[in-house]
């Protein structure tokens, strides 16, 4: 298929007029429409710019509510925090408070278990020195009672023996007073008789110096360990007229030396016998042949001449 341009020089008149009218009138019309649409455009601009800035009036309203928000947040923030801080630091002040009362107490406690401990340790030493004292004093009171009964015991005893002594001295002494009156009656009655006795005297006179040896010796005598019956030991006196003990000689040992040996003792503790004056002095001569030197024999069961 093929087309054909046809070229037109000319129109008519009307044609154009009326082209133009039409040309016109749309010119106009578009002028208005465009001035309408221009109006729009700012109108619509203008209500832009209006909701902009009720935007931006509102994002800055609502930017400072939210900054006021904040910072009434960061004060009650802030405040909470130095709420917060009073109130630990009220806490710490409590607390310290507490351990200090809390420690007083412990130290006032201690204090009070040591005075206690103290003072029950001062009554416990007070105790044991009372008691101590007392079992001393009840020691001492028992030592005393006890050497009280053994004076008196001993004090009793020697009263006993001392009157059994003077009992038996004034035994002797009377019996040696009458033989002495006897013997001095024979004597002055009868001169031969008394130089008799001089030479040698009766053997009742004898007997009571015997005696009186006796009983002197058998006194100082302590029966030694080892002695045994059967054993006899002599020994011999020699006496001054003072009835002095000079010297003490075993004559014939029993074979026990302890057993010689107590003997000799005895005579030797005996160290003086009185009543020998009397004998010398009223018959020098049977005390010189009798006492000046005498023999005794000690047996383990008994004393004898």
């Amino acid at each position: 298929m093929q087309a054909t341009l046809v070229q037109l020089d000319s129109m008519s008149p009307a044609t154009t007029q009326t082209d133009q009218k039409i040309a016109g009138e749309a010119q106009r019309t578009a002028a208005k429409r465009h001035e309408a649409e221009e109006l729009e455009r700012k109108k619509q601009q203008e209500q832009q710019q209006e909701n902009r800035q009720a935007a931006a009036a509102a994002a800055a309203a609502t930017d400072a509510k939210k900054a006021e928000e904040q910072k009434a947040e960061v004060a009650a923030a802030s405040d909470a925090a130095a709420k917060a801080d009073a109130a630990a630091k009220a806490k710490a002040e409590a607390e310290a408070k507490a351990e200090a009362q809390r420690k007083a107490a412990e130290v006032a406690a201690a204090k009070k278990r040591e005075e206690a401990e103290t003072a029950a340790d001062a009554e416990a030493a007070k105790k044991r020195a009372e008691a101590e004292a007392a079992r001393k004093k009840a020691e001492e009171e028992a030592k005393r009672k006890a050497q009280a009964e053994a004076d008196a015991k001993k004090k009793a005893a020697e009263a006993a023996e001392a009157k059994k002594r003077a009992e038996a001295d004034s035994a002797r002494k009377a019996q040696e007073d009458a033989k002495a009156k006897a013997l001095a009656e024979a004597l002055a009655d009868d001169a031969q008789y008394q130089q008799a006795q001089a030479d040698r005297p009766g053997e009742q006179v004898a007997a009571s110096y015997d005696d009186v040896i006796r009983r002197y010796v058998s006194e100082q005598w302590r029966r030694p360990p080892t002695a045994r019956n059967g054993m006899v030991v002599e020994v011999q006196l020699s006496m001054l007229p003072t009835g002095q003990i000079t010297d003490v000689v075993v004559t014939r040992s029993s074979g026990d030396p302890g057993f010689d040996q107590s003997a000799v003792q005895a005579v030797r503790n005996v160290g003086r016998i009185p009543e020998m004056q009397t004998l010398s002095r009223d018959n020098p001569a049977a005390f010189d042949r009798l006492y000046r030197q005498r023999l005794l024999r000690f047996k383990p069961e008994d004393l004898a001449f």
